[in-house]
């Protein structure tokens, strides 16, 4: 387990373990309502609108794609893939830092602005629309 979180905090330059654990606690939540049995009466519209709910949401965070619409696939989700929409590796990505640590350096010292919101959050989940 700290091999696997070094080569974490390495590849996604987190400032410590701590961020790895937020990110893993916060994983199960979008996981745990597919997760659980159906009721007796069979699949109730709240629970319909739940799940429906909840496969938007990842959609506009950009976690799924548009074509993995299903409970499945929020199911398979990964750390790594949570990790992908933050915007300190949104900023690396897209060529606006050298490295992914100046991308944490950019974002700290307020150069980097989402939409028309100035963000000094590295850890900041963009949603996919939205431009830097």
């Amino acid at each position: 387990r700290l091999d696997a979180e070094m080569k974490t905090l390495g590849t996604s330059a987190l400032k410590n373990r701590g961020e790895i654990w937020r990110m893993t606690l916060g994983l199960p939540r979008p996981r745990a309502g597919p997760r659980q049995p159906p009721p007796r009466g069979g699949r109730t519209p709240r629970r319909i609108f739940q799940g429906q709910a909840l496969i938007t949401r990842m959609i506009r965070y950009g976690i799924l794609d548009e074509d993995k619409q299903r409970l499945d696939y929020v199911l398979a989700l990964k750390v790594e893939d949570f990790l992908e929409r933050r915007l300190q590796t949104l900023v690396f990505k897209r060529g606006l830092a050298k490295s992914i640590h100046h991308a944490r350096v950019l974002i700290r010292q307020k150069h980097i602005r989402v939409g028309r919101q100035i963000v000094d959050i590295p850890s900041f989940m963009a949603v996919s629309y939205t431009h830097l």
